[in-house]
């Protein structure tokens, strides 16, 4: 298949094949005991238009093209996601933002229904996760994420209109509901566009946000806390952020809605030939670009697999502690000794903290093959943090403000686990699977961190100190580090039995597997990114 001298062909480096021999049958393979379900018959949407090119000879994409495609897919496909998630990591946190410009006193609320405000999102987060990601599935990608985005702005705006604590928790949960679909949508958009040592960098890319949000946030929320105090305006100051991110976010989902193509396969800002090329440019990642049929045998993998579980117990030890965090930091800097408007402010930092590191670190995970050892780093430094919190003096502002900045960094270790789900849980029906019960533990993890029932909340009666809260932070990531040890060695271990299974004598590689929808498990080609 001649592409032209620009845009060669993909070679040896994405491990074509040479053959020129038909595609694969219907009937199940060779190495049948692991390859079972290795038919064309529920294969990825890719397999056909791979075989059409296979028609004219293996395609080989040259260095220079391989470069030049990925340039494009970045500037078309990242903004985008980028821009989102920063918006949805801002729908959480004005809550935050609002508790302090007088949100309680005008809806008449408690500290005990203000706890009840974070939790109630992720109670609806957490209802709709699967489904969600049953949907993600079967229909197209990007059409029904930017459906969910526009509908969540809505909602955020509509807190501006309530008046009692019925109306706002309504409203939350509500928006749980909605925003359920982005962070799984996102997994399987990188995980399509993207090969393995690209993943992590892109993940990390996108998440990267959250932290440019927080700034922003932080500075948008000051600006307008000082333009309304002591002013008598028809809206509150709370009122007025969560219209002006209501709306923002009605805008970019509806961009979202018509610019961002559903796959590789009908992407308008790459010609037909391009198209062809974005597909086969992920064929080494051995997972194909989407299933719409749900495959029962997968499903009951992903629960059988301790890789599952090795994940899920990380999201749920690494969200007590942010669900605290998240929800309390302004309330947590001003027990540090500073004012409400200062603690908009001195939150910033933080925010740029997670902008600048996550990339970095994704970007070191890829280069040194070892996202594992670098989000540990991250972790290990945020413990530091915590600790910081806990053993200095009251009296010593500086020093806890600096050890709560330190805690920023526990978010590399949560990146790079969203990322292997990406580059390591293969089967669309057994990703989407995974991707819900890593979500359903980062629900439960929040909920737990927000509950007034739970020991390990801010509790107002423990204010300034907070030393339940910073114990139970302390335990939950140190046992997170020994969950990523176990992760780590599960891998190396998988790894080692696949590389001695295609050593032995006989076994064939199946032409045309990495479209087949195979899980990570049964198919011995795939390797784990560690």
């Amino acid at each position: 298949m001649a592409i032209g001298d620009e845009e060669k062909q993909i070679g040896s480096t994405l491990g074509l094949a040479d053959s020129h021999e038909s595609p694969i049958s219907e009937t199940p393979i060779r190495n049948a005991t692991l390859l079972e379900h290795a038919t064309t018959r529920d294969a990825d949407e890719a397999l056909q238009a791979v075989k059409e090119g296979d028609a004219d000879g293996p395609i080989i994409i040259d260095e220079k093209t391989n470069r030049r495609l990925l340039r494009k897919i970045d500037w078309n496909i990242m903004p985008m996601m980028c821009i989102v998630y920063g918006l949805n990591y801002l729908d959480k946190t004005t809550l935050s933002y609002a508790s302090i410009m007088g949100l309680e006193k005008d809806l008449n609320l408690t500290k005990h229904d203000y706890q009840w405000l974070g939790s109630i999102f992720y109670f609806g987060y957490l209802g709709f996760e699967y489904p969600t990601n049953r949907l993600l599935q079967l229909l197209p990608l990007a059409k029904y994420s930017g459906f969910n985005i526009i509908f969540w702005g809505v909602t955020l705006a509509c807190t501006a209109a309530t008046t009692n604590f019925a109306g706002i928790a309504s409203v939350r949960f509500i928006l749980g509901l909605l925003e359920s679909a982005v962070t799984p949508g996102f997994v399987l958009f990188t995980s399509q566009w993207y090969t393995k040592k690209e993943q992590g960098t892109r993940t990390a890319i996108w998440f990267s946000f959250n932290g440019f949000a927080n700034v922003v946030g932080g500075l948008v929320a000051y600006g307008v806390a000082k333009g309304t105090n002591g002013h008598n305006l028809a809206l509150s100051g709370w009122k007025i952020i969560f219209l002006v991110w209501g709306l923002a976010t009605v805008v970019v989902g509806f961009a979202f809605f018509l610019t961002m193509p559903d796959s590789p396969l009908n992407a308008r800002f790459l010609n037909s030939t391009e198209r062809r090329l974005a597909v086969e440019r992920i064929r080494q990642n051995q997972q194909g670009i989407g299933n719409k049929h749900f495959k029962w045998y997968q499903f009951k993998e992903a629960f059988a697999d301790p890789q599952t579980w090795g994940l899920v117990l990380f999201a749920l030890l690494w969200d007590i502690p942010n669900g605290g965090i998240s929800n309390f930091f302004s309330q947590l800097i001003v027990s540090f000794g500073y004012t409400a408007e200062q603690s908009l402010l001195y939150g910033c930092p933080a925010g740029a903290i997670v902008a600048v590191t996550l990339p970095v670190s994704g970007y070191l995970g890829d280069r040194f093959g070892n996202r594992i050892l670098v989000s540990s780093l991250g972790l290990l430094i945020s413990i530091v943090g915590i600790i910081l919190i806990v053993a200095l003096p009251l009296s010593n502002n500086g020093g806890r403000l600096a050890g709560y900045y330190m805690t920023s960094f526990a978010t590399i270790s949560f990146v790079a686990l969203l990322s292997l789900i990406s580059s390591n849980v293969a089967g669309y029906t057994k990703k989407t699977t995974v991707a819900a019960l890593f979500l359903i533990a980062y629900c439960a993890g929040n909920i737990i961190g927000k509950s007034h029932e739970c020991p390990q909340t801010f509790t107002a009666k423990e204010a300034p100190r907070f030393r339940s809260a910073e114990i139970t932070i302390l335990v939950c990531w140190s046992l997170c580090l020994l969950d990523l040890v176990f992760i780590w060695w599960y891998y190396r271990f998988q790894n080692g039995k696949k590389a001695a299974f295609r050593a032995t004598a006989g076994y064939v590689k199946v032409e045309n597997g990495e479209w087949l929808d195979l899980t990570d498990r049964e198919n011995p080609e795939l390797v784990y990114t560690v």
